[in-house]
């Protein structure tokens, strides 16, 4: 069995290939030269961190289905100021459009030590951001942006700092090692 830990770095699809012509953009393929390996749920092309790829069919449903219900943290870069209404609110599990969301682990975080965002985040000198560590056990379609959207705080930076016990430590963007 291979396990992978991958930092996605942002713009790059969670795939590999890409279909759109005639200008390709970066795909895993351009990063993972292990063959047979696929990755253990998404990461959208505008997040950023931990991609978990295997040639294992039984461990990668184990990661990615929501029913074995595995945390992921995601650190979250939003726009506006944490309240404790809005850590309650998705600490609680937020109505979004197809349905309520679990309930999260919410707390407000000092700015991490990351890597520079490539393009950078925007910067608005009168609006605040702030971050986030969000923990869930699911993963809808862009199910944490929707979250602190439904909060009031929209979405600048997403990067998933862990899975279950794998982390991002020690991998800068665009490096693997083996679990």
């Amino acid at each position: 069995m291979t396990l992978i830990l991958f930092n996605k770095p942002y713009g790059v699809l969670p795939q590999f290939t890409d279909a759109r012509s005639p200008s390709p953009r970066p795909t895993l393929s351009d990063h993972i030269r292990v063959p047979g390996v696929y990755p253990a749920g998404r990461l959208d092309m505008d997040s950023e961190g931990l991609l978990l790829l295997t040639d294992d069919g039984r461990l990668q449903a184990r990661i990615a289905d929501p029913r074995f219900k595995l945390p992921k943290t995601y650190w979250v870069q939003v726009e506006g100021v944490v309240t404790d209404t809005a850590l309650v609110a998705l600490r609680g599990g937020v109505m979004l459009k197809d349905g309520p969301t679990r309930p999260a682990l919410a707390e407000a975080m000092p700015p991490p030590d990351l890597w520079p965002r490539d393009p950078p985040v925007r910067f608005r000198k009168t609006v605040p951001d702030a971050w986030l560590r969000l923990t869930i056990t699911e993963g809808r379609n862009r199910q944490v942006r929707r979250m602190t959207a439904a909060v009031g705080l929209p979405t600048l930076r997403l990067v998933r700092w862990s899975i279950g016990d794998w982390t991002l430590d020690g991998l800068a963007p665009g490096q693997s090692r083996a679990a």
